[in-house]
C-alpha cells in the first residue's frame, strides 16, 4: 500500500505510482508492502536531513528503508523545489524527473546503492529502464 501526503506544495498527479511501482518490486522480485510518499519543500527537506542524518544540506530525496528481506517498506520523502530545478538542470519535464527521483528511491529500498561509480551506474540504468516502463 502506497500513502502520499503533500505539504505546503502543489500536488503533481500521482495517480500512476501504484501501479508502477508494484511492477518495479514485482521485477525485482521484492514484496511492495508499506510505502510513504512525502512531497515537500525544500526547507522542509533541509529540516528533515537536518534532523535525522545530521547533513546540513539541500537533496531532492530522503529513503528511510523499513524493509525485512525482500518486503518492501519505507519512506520517500521529496523536495519538489530540488525536482523543479533538477529538471531545469537535466533539460526534462518536472514530471519526468520527479519520476526518476521516485524510482530512484524505491529502488534504494530494492537494495541498490549510489556511492561508488559503478553503483551510479547500475542505478541510473535502472532508472532509465523503469522510467521507459511509464
Amino acid at each position: 500500500m502506497i500513502d502520499f501526503q503533500v505539504l505546503d506544495v502543489d500536488a503533481p498527479d500521482l495517480n500512476h505510482v501504484d501501479d508502477w511501482f508494484q511492477k518495479v518490486v514485482e521485477q525485482e522480485e521484492k514484496t511492495l508492502a508499506e510505502l510513504l510518499i512525502v512531497l515537500g519543500n525544500d526547507e522542509w527537506l533541509l529540516d528533515q536531513n537536518i534532523r535525522f542524518l545530521e547533513h546540513d544540506f539541500y537533496t531532492d530525496i530522503i529513503t528511510f528503508d523499513y524493509c525485512v528481506h525482500d518486503i518492501i517498506s519505507g519512506d520517500l520523502l521529496i523536495s519538489l523545489d530540488r525536482v523543479e530545478e533538477n529538471a531545469k538542470d537535466y533539460n526534462v519535464s518536472r514530471e519526468t524527473e520527479l519520476n526518476r527521483v521516485l524510482v530512484h528511491g524505491l529502488l534504494h529500498l530494492c537494495g541498490y546503492g549510489d556511492k561508488s561509480p559503478k553503483e551510479i551506474e547500475i542505478m541510473r540504468k535502472k532508472e532509465d529502464y523503469y522510467l521507459s516502463l511509464l
